[in-house]
């Protein structure tokens, strides 16, 4: 999809239509003023008037609660919102002119510490970002910059770093590769496996590898890659070669949901070999986008050259980050999230998210002509695909019928070595209640007997008809 460009409207200078009711007094006077579209007006409109063309124009957005194709948060408490709201104006990079935000934001890494049980939170550093593309980027820079340090005499000269990952990986991965130029080795989904294996990473590593990417939920089916198996078979690599290969974990969708439904899961700083973390506050943090986080183990983790420190607007400020300017509304709102839930509070959202997953998962396989990918019984997200008996109809078409109802569920083709399998996905979010779910079953009976009569599945292009891009 190409970059935002200029407009392709054959009437570029057509203006946009106005109500008569919008003037703010006379109801016919302000529709000869109505504004263009590609470009500034000439004069300013009234705030009503502004407000209705923009309102009016956002209709045919999505219904948010409807889409199960986003893990992103869409729904917060009345009291969150007012937070939020008065918070929006306080520039998050402020650290001295806000203190009492930055101090938030510092509780909320020490509670994200002592959650994912580093050996000290007390001195486990991190940060606040800008979601969890930020934070994914900041980690691969921390291992880069390590390697680095390790290899002062190959590098930069003919040493390559690289990054070994499965190709199930997030496309933040990918960019990170891209911009810090570092080769990118996937490891390939092979049969019913769809995510990493961890003989197969260790296999791929070398003395040029910054680390190894491990995934606690994966966006493509919901499951979670083996953390502790890969920290196992780099521990082997490392007793047969002396290769000391660090794992960061991508939990910006588990890492807020193992803690709390899977203590027993040891994917943390439990595990020597991870040295850093990254979640999304905005994703099963139940808080609004954007905020992602990123820890790690301990300062020494992440090279104090990395850190800035800058004398700004009269004090000394410490900053890893890629952006600068940021709202510190979504901070205060994970904040707010923390206090008002705590532990047994999101043990109760998660655990509600991940029934209403696994009883849809049920529900339609029990329908006959689907065949489950997962289950959703580790993140509350599940894939499936047509039976093997169903050929008349494709998982395309029943996305594409599903959003004439209003749900938006993604249909979208596997990556490398299984792109002959197209699934559906549902992503069940704090706000997507048992009683949606039950909406969600009765449209799509309603639609399958109209799909069954179809003599064969109306998709040309799966390239074009996949709705699914993150």
């Amino acid at each position: 999809m190409p970059l935002h460009k200029g407009p392709d409207d054959p009437e570029p200078d057509r203006p946009l239509a106005l109500n008569p009711f919008f003037g703010a007094a006379d109801p016919v006077g302000g529709m000869a003023e109505a504004p263009p579209r590609h470009r500034l007006p000439d004069g300013p409109l009234p705030p009503m008037s502004a407000y209705q063309l923009v309102h009016d124009e956002l209709m045919l957005d999505g219904n948010s609660r409807l889409n199960l194709a986003t893990f992103v948060t869409t729904w917060m408490e009345p009291q969150a919102r007012v937070l939020m709201a008065e918070c929006r104006d306080k520039n998050m990079i402020d650290k001295d002119e806000y203190p009492r935000t930055a101090e938030l934001e510092r509780r909320c890494v020490a509670m994200l510490a002592d959650l994912w049980n580093a050996p000290d939170p007390s001195v486990a550093v991190g940060c606040s970002t800008t979601g969890s593309s930020e934070a994914c980027m900041l980690a691969g820079m921390a291992l880069k910059r390590r390697w680095a340090q390790r290899n002062t005499d190959r590098y930069p000269g003919g040493a390559r770093p690289n990054l070994v990952m499965g190709v199930n990986v997030q496309v933040c991965w990918e960019k990170f590769c891209n911009f810090w130029e570092v080769e990118a080795r996937l490891v390939p989904m092979e049969g019913e496996r769809f995510h990493l294996d961890p003989q197969a990473a260790a296999d791929l590593c070398d003395e040029n590898t910054i680390g190894v990417v491990a995934v606690l939920g994966s966006t493509f089916d919901g499951s979670y890659e083996p953390v502790a198996e890969v920290c196992a078979a780099l521990d082997a690599l490392q007793e047969r070669t002396g290769l000391d290969i660090p794992v960061h974990v991508d939990g910006a969708s588990g890492a807020m949901v193992a803690p709390f439904v899977d203590e027993d899961l040891v994917w943390d700083f439990r595990l020597p070999r991870v040295s850093s973390i990254n979640t999304s506050g905005h994703k099963y943090g139940l808080v609004y986008p954007g905020v992602g986080w990123a820890l790690w183990r301990s300062p020494a983790e992440l090279p104090e050259e990395l850190v800035f420190r800058v004398n700004y607007l009269g004090g000394d400020m410490p900053t890893f980050a890629l952006n600068f300017s940021r709202p510190g509304a979504q901070v205060v709102a994970q904040y707010y999230t923390f206090l008002r839930l705590g532990r047994e509070g999101y043990r109760a959202v998660q655990q509600t998210a991940r029934d209403v997953a696994r009883g849809i998962a049920e529900r339609i396989d029990a329908m006959g002509d689907f065949r489950l990918i997962t289950r959703g019984d580790q993140l509350p997200v599940f894939a499936f695909t047509t039976a093997q008996d169903v050929t008349n109809f494709d998982v395309f078409d029943v996305s594409r019928r599903l959003r004439e109802r209003g749900w938006l569920v993604p249909a979208y083709t596997f990556p490398a070595n299984r792109e002959d399998l197209s699934v559906l996905r549902v992503v069940c979010r704090n706000g997507f209640s048992a009683d949606l779910a039950d909406l969600l079953i009765e449209d799509l009976g309603q639609l399958l007997p109209e799909l069954r009569r179809q003599s064969a599945p109306s998709t040309h292009d799966k390239a074009a008809a996949t709705a699914f891009h993150h």
